[in-house]
């Protein structure tokens, strides 16, 4: 009996040990705003989660276009997973993880994605196919930072190839996702760095707001892609430690952050 217990372990261990290998080790990438944001001293730690960050195409061939799916990045990212580990018991890595659509099975191993400026992406078929999929097996998407009527239809465009028929909807104050762990039934608009030097709370133009909270649900009633439309989640947790930036804003940010992520773990 003990060659066969000898051998059972043998095999566990041999399939752990491909799964981890199966993970992309984490990498630092060009970005439109930061090139050497310092990394957190125990970023090399081993953690049970992290926020992924969606690299995804943009809709124009230039320079920035191609990095628009990094703005904010990494600052908003590790500020916001440091706000997970303060306000949460969830054991968190201190630096974020970027996915790419790639074919691979990568994706599967990080369950909760971000992804920003989809007011300006270009989701190819294959890459709309994996999304998908990813989805449909329980994968989380939430997505920020695109304003107005003509972002919307950019953003529309590309989710529709990942779900032709399935309507994108406001989420209702009584969802679980707003009371995770905050009641959020009195939200607002939160904006983006803007703010600091225009006043305004919205962006581009009159279509900017007012904010919108909206999904894709899946056949049970799960939230699969959360869409934060008219609202610049991401420069919150960004500028979150510039006095200039008004605490309610970022606060709600973090509330909804922790909300989502959350509901993402539990459901």
């Amino acid at each position: 009996m003990h060659w066969r217990v000898a051998f059972l372990v043998g095999v566990a261990t041999l399939s752990a040990w491909g799964v981890l290998s199966a993970q992309r080790p984490f990498k630092e990438y060009e970005a439109i705003e930061y090139n050497d944001f310092p990394l957190p001293p125990d970023w090399k730690d081993i953690h049970e989660w992290t926020r992924a960050r969606l690299r995804v195409p943009g809709i124009n061939r230039g320079s920035r276009s191609i990095i628009n799916w990094t703005m904010d990045y990494p600052r908003s990212d590790r500020h916001l997973l440091q706000g997970i580990r303060r306000l949460t018991r969830i054991d968190t890595r201190s630096v974020e993880q970027v996915v790419d659509l790639d074919g691979s099975e990568d994706v599967f191993n990080w369950p909760s994605m971000y992804a920003v400026e989809v007011g300006h992406w270009s989701v190819p078929d294959d890459q709309a196919a994996q999304l998908r999929d990813f989805l449909l097996r329980g994968g989380f998407l939430m997505v920020d930072d695109f304003h107005s009527t003509y972002e919307w239809q950019i953003f529309l465009a590309g989710i529709q190839k990942v779900f032709p028929d399935r309507d994108i909807v406001d989420i209702d104050n009584s969802d679980p996702v707003f009371h995770t762990i905050y009641d959020l039934d009195d939200r607002f608009q939160v904006p983006g760095a803007q703010y600091l030097y225009s006043g305004r709370t919205y962006e581009k133009d009159e279509n900017g707001r007012p904010e919108h909270w909206r999904a894709i649900y899946d056949d049970k009633g799960r939230i699969m892609v959360a869409i934060c439309h008219n609202m610049d989640l991401g420069d919150a947790w960004e500028w979150s430690d510039d006095p200039r930036y008004d605490e309610k804003f970022a606060g709600l940010a973090y509330r909804i952050g922790v909300n989502y992520w959350v509901y993402d773990l539990t459901h």
